[in-house]
């Protein structure tokens, strides 16, 4: 009899909110053959222990040796990543007081930072001073208070921080990522790598046998 292919893809991190991890935790299956589609997503890979740790690096040879010991008529295909990044998330921590005061006080350090950044660099160039000049240049006398230049000038600081940021109160202007999702997104992929690559160079990636 012809063994069955089984595609399997990897994540490169996988967040669990149970001890024992399975297969379908960390990766997509696929195979011609329903039944162990279904037998290969809820086999066991790993089980978490120690109470501290809370991450786990595991190789896709380990994850296929274990697959093809529970399912010997099965050919692997790994389509995915070479490692994944298991990290066990505690789904209340979210829900305390102090994680809502670190997320206020993070908001206000960014607005107030933001803010101050901004007015630190007019200062700086002192766009006062340069407004003043090209009024007077155009109208031919002094301006007295606040001119259209500075109205305009305010109107188009707030209508770009909205269109380079894609968001205005809660929703989404395009269905583009946000500049700061796309660096996120780089951001965490580069400690993901940072961190299976420790933990190889360590030796306490789950390896097969």
């Amino acid at each position: 009899m012809s063994s069955k292919v089984l595609y399997l893809k990897a994540e490169q991190n996988a967040e669990v909110m149970q001890a024992q991890v399975c297969v379908k935790d960390i990766a997509s299956v696929y195979c011609s053959d329903s039944s162990i589609t279904s037998k290969v997503k809820a086999l066991k890979i790993y089980q978490f222990q120690e109470e501290k740790r809370k991450r786990q690096v595991i190789s896709i040879l380990r994850v296929i040796e274990l697959i093809e010991k529970e399912c010997p008529a099965v050919t692997v295909e790994s389509v995915g990543e070479n490692a994944t990044l298991i990290e066990l998330v505690n789904t209340g921590r979210h829900k305390t007081m102090a994680q809502t005061v670190r997320l206020i006080f993070v908001m206000l350090i960014s607005f107030f930072g933001t803010g101050f950044t901004i007015m630190a660099f007019h200062n700086d160039i002192s766009i006062n001073r340069l407004f003043s000049r090209v009024y007077e240049q155009v109208m031919g006398y002094t301006p007295q208070g606040y001119t259209i230049l500075e109205i305009a000038y305010s109107l188009g600081l707030a209508v770009g921080i909205i269109i380079f940021f894609n968001h205005i109160g809660g929703r989404r202007l395009t269905k583009d990522p946000t500049p700061i999702e796309v660096e996120m997104r780089v951001y965490e992929t580069d400690v993901n790598k940072a961190l299976i690559e420790t933990a190889d160079r360590e030796g306490k990636t789950i390896d097969a046998s």
